[in-house]
């Protein structure tokens, strides 16, 4: 009931850094759901101060710590001041270590949170310890655990480091080690439990100690990533090798045993250090490890300090970050503080010239890196965390010879540096975005490219290698692209560079992609056949790409080939002159059981595609196959033909049958029989007379799609044609039939060289939504056209003669016409205007054009309720003023073309 009784619960981790414009963008992020764009207190403040009176909500401020007071107590009461106008009911509270903070900054009395009870402590001590509060415990053990329980102060946190301290052995030995420690002899305050932690300490093992105390680098609260730090540790020395296991690993398990020994806590999925973990870990290391917080914390940084971190809240001059040069044995560095400022830029150059012995450099946003960095002979690991842009490079970075860690994520590189190659430890370098196809000219084969080549995981994930004629099968095996798992497309292109001394099969074989690759791409490749990898033949160089989900094979000379690709979704042949059918790559079911769509093209000797075995697939295109003479795919959903002299098809599951660029005179529809056929599309076919129902030219030259039985074809489910730029196309009467079309919705006629249609039949379409008729000019048009009145929209556009054409007779019946286009249309003269409000009442949409022969339409004000009017270019219009309206786009939508 409580915790509903408000709209927002908000937690801010304060700790011994009050930062309050950090705390006031939370705090507008939370109440409103967006992230605060100002970059001042005041601006952010008034944005709060709008914010705070929407909602009831609970604030709670946790571990402050005095220097909140800070000048008699500025920053929190600016921090608060738009606080004041809260919604009622709204609530804050403080939770503190310190008297004099809730002193100061409670409106009621504090409440003091005083330890477990003894009873209640000791079954949860027992629960930390042993994993069960019901565990049966060796009467000595238990005596040498009660006399522990005191010293924890009643802390959960004690009970849980301690406990799992004890865990480790049941050695009575180890208990009283553990009790008798003099570490319990520090002076302490009454609730102080530093002692329990720093005991915990004590007793981890020399490596996990270096790996936590060096934490104390971190400011609290600081949500650690595993990895992360882990790549850190390993590049600090701190991780010890363990036979063959990568050092990363051991570094992953170093952390979570601290992690199962309390010293890290997981939040949200990412890990937190306890501010009292913290405080020990800082007193541990006060010698190593330090916090650059404000200015002032300068002149504090211990003369031998190893790692050093600097907040993005500090304010410090270009002075003060000079004068840290002097700390000559500084292996860590980590800047959070932007110095891409003309001002503060210099000190890079200052700081890398002077810090030798830097391992890890951690910095938010250089202008660039300076040249001093090739002084670094040590570093490991170099990590930039925001975007800058990188015109070049220094020549010294290629020196870094131990570099193994170079992150860069939001950094834009215009080219990598040459003699990169040098940096032969580098084991990740990865920066945002990555190069979307990088392309490397095999020609120039080098250091330069192999090293690309070796680090293309982190360079990009689309890859293009040119010019392949020009390296050997030992160059190509350097590349190991098996190797590169993180690869999803490669291409592999050959050009008429050539060595003939190099066998091109041997150097295709070489180039084997990763099993997982997503799209593979020959071009070019002037060889024989092709390898073992990409026909899956057996033998001791054959593998199995069960991953594949998308292949490419260009111009190649392939006369029989084979292929294992259990995911291959799509297989494109482009080129290939002595293939003869696509069963030479796809022989079996279980090569390519989920192909969706197959390409060919350019192919001069394929004769046939039978791909029956496979059911998954759902389109083929085929273009400029000459001697294609048959395909077979029932379960095939889309046909596609472009450049084709004619051939028969058995492919009784099309929904869609795209025709293009065919060299055929006619199209006989009695070799048609396309049951569940939907959108047909008849384009640029420049020697297409006719589509009819027999054939009256004896060429030769023929489509059949699974030849009918039947005398007459029939599409009942077609609902979209169009037929465009056929030049020589004269007739499509015997299609346009309702036999033929019952179920059509949309007709479209473009750019054809028809002489008439039969327009009484436009009648028996009861389903036709769109006609659209344009560009044939050549059209005559009969005065007895009568359209349905399912027609919801009309476009006629430069189509022919309408001098016999009757307005009247055509558009009394369309009462669900909503936009009608008249463009370019001879011979209209009138349109009757009492159509406007009884047949067309439907209309909203309307656009008439370059109507050389329009003399009246019935007036202005026929056409004033249609929402939407266009009306130009027609000289003997003159009740109409021109133009009139905006003009708008009557094109419709293209699907699947």
């Amino acid at each position: 009931m409580f915790l509903s009784y408000f709209d927002k619960i908000i937690w801010i981790c304060v700790s011994d850094e009050f930062d309050e414009e950090r705390f006031t963008k939370v705090l507008i992020k939370s109440l409103s759901g967006k992230e605060a764009t100002a970059d001042n207190l005041d601006d952010l403040q008034q944005i709060l101060a709008g914010e705070v009176g929407k909602r009831r909500f609970l604030l709670i401020l946790d571990d402050i710590w005095p220097n909140a007071l800070n000048d008699d107590g500025c920053c929190w009461r600016k921090f608060c001041a738009p606080l004041t106008n809260v919604l009622q009911g709204s609530m804050m509270v403080v939770t503190t270590r310190f008297t004099e903070v809730a002193d100061m900054v409670g409106t009621m009395d504090s409440f003091a949170l005083d330890g477990l009870q003894n009873d209640v402590f000791w079954q949860f001590f027992k629960l930390c310890v042993f994993g069960s509060e019901d565990y049966h415990i060796d009467p000595q053990l238990e005596q040498i655990g009660k006399s522990i329980l005191p010293k924890l102060k009643g802390a959960p946190l004690a009970a849980k480091t301690i406990g799992r301290l004890l865990r480790k052995s049941h050695n009575p030995a180890h208990w009283n080690g553990i009790l008798n420690s003099e570490l319990w002899q520090l002076r302490q305050k009454e609730a102080d439990i530093l002692p329990a932690l720093r005991l915990s300490y004590m007793y981890l093992p020399f490596n996990l100690k270096r790996c936590f105390s060096f934490c104390a680098t971190y400011p609290k609260d600081y949500n650690f990533d595993k990895s992360s730090l882990a790549e850190i540790w390993v590049a600090e020395g701190f991780v010890e090798p363990q036979g063959s296991i990568a050092l990363q690993h051991i570094g992953d398990q170093y952390f979570e045993d601290l992690v199962n020994l309390s010293f890290f806590q997981k939040l949200r999925g990412k890990y937190v250090i306890h501010d009292l973990m913290h405080d020990m870990a800082q007193l541990v290391s006060k010698e190593d490890c330090f916090i650059v917080k404000n200015a002032s914390d300068i002149e504090m940084v211990p003369q031998n300090v190893h790692h050093l971190s600097i907040l993005r809240s500090c304010d410090v001059k270009l002075s003060n970050l000079l004068s840290l040069c002097k700390h000559k044995k500084l292996r860590t560095l980590l800047c959070n503080k932007s110095l891409a400022s003309e001002t503060l830029y210099p000190v890079m150059n200052h700081w890398f010239s002077g810090f030798q012995y830097l391992c890890v450099i951690f910095c938010a946003s250089p202008k660039g890196l300076p040249e001093s960095i090739g002084n670094l002979k040590h570093l490991r690991y170099l990590e930039i965390s925001r975007g800058c842009h990188f015109d070049r490079f220094p020549s010294s970075f290629c020196s870094l010879y131990n570099l193994q860690i170079f992150y860069a994520r939001k950094c834009k590189f215009v080219s990598l540096p040459r003699g990169i190659s040098k940096l032969i430890n580098l084991q990740k370098f990865e920066f945002e975005p990555r190069i979307p196809n990088m392309e490397i000219d095999a020609s120039e084969w080098g250091e330069q490219i192999w090293f690309m080549i070796n680090n293309i995981n982190q360079i990009t994930r689309d890859l293009t290698i040119y010019n392949l004629g020009a390296i050997s099968k030992d160059h190509a095996a350097e590349s190991e692209l098996q190797k590169k798992e993180y690869l999803n497309s490669l291409t592999l292109r050959w050009s008429s560079l050539r060595c003939p001394a190099h066998n091109e099969t041997e150097v295709l074989q070489a180039l084997q992609p990763p099993t997982n690759i997503k799209s593979v791409r020959i071009e070019g490749y002037p060889g024989e056949y092709l390898p073992s990898w990409f026909r899956g033949c057996d033998g001791p160089e054959a593998m199995s790409f069960s991953e594949l989900p998308a292949a490419t094979v260009d111009n190649n000379n392939n006369g029989g080939a084979g292929t294992i690709l259990s995911l291959l979704t799509e297989v494109s042949i482009t080129g290939c002159q002595n293939l003869s059918s696509l069963e030479q790559f796809l022989q079996r079911t279980t090569y390519a059981p989920a192909i969706r769509k197959i390409v060919i093209a350019d192919c001069a000797s394929v004769k046939s595609v039978q791909i029956e075995w496979s059911p998954s697939l759902e389109e083929i295109s085929v273009s400029n196959c000459p001697k294609m003479t048959n395909i077979s795919a029932p379960s095939v959903k889309k046909l596609r033909l472009y450049k084709f002299f004619g051939f028969n098809s058995d492919c009784s599951s099309l929904t869609f049958l795209h025709i293009s660029f065919s060299q055929l005179p006619s199209i006989e529809l009695e070799k048609w029989s396309l049951s569940v056929l939907q959108r047909l599309h008849i384009d640029f076919c420049e020697r297409l007379k006719f589509i009819r129902k027999s054939e009256h030219l004896s060429t030769g030259l023929s489509l059949g799609l699974a030849r009918a039985r039947r005398s007459t074809a029939k599409f009942p489910l077609l609902t979209h044609l169009t037929i465009e730029c056929c030049s020589m196309l004269e007739s499509i009467d015997d299609l346009l039939t309702h036999e033929c079309l019952p179920a059509i919705e949309s007709i479209t006629i473009r750019s054809c060289h028809l002489l008439s249609l039969p327009t009484k039949r436009f009648e028996s379409f009861p389903f036709l939504k769109n006609l659209e008729i344009g560009w044939c000019r050549r059209l005559y048009w009969q005065r007895a056209m009568v359209l349905p009145p399912s027609l919801q929209k009309l476009i006629l556009r430069s189509c022919g003669d309408f001098s016999a054409w009757s307005p009247q007779c055509c558009l009394e019946n369309l009462t669900s016409l909503e936009s009608l286009t008249m463009d370019s249309c001879k011979g209209i003269m009138s349109i009757p205007g009492d159509l406007w409000s009884s047949n067309l009442k439907s209309l909203r949409k309307l656009k008439i054009e370059e109507c050389p022969d329009l003399v009246s339409i019935g007036g202005p004000e026929v056409i004033a309720n249609i929402n939407t009017v266009y009306i130009r270019g027609c000289p003997k219009l003159m009740e109409i003023e021109q133009p009139r309206g905006k003009p708008w786009n009557d094109e419709p939508d293209q699907e699947d073309t």
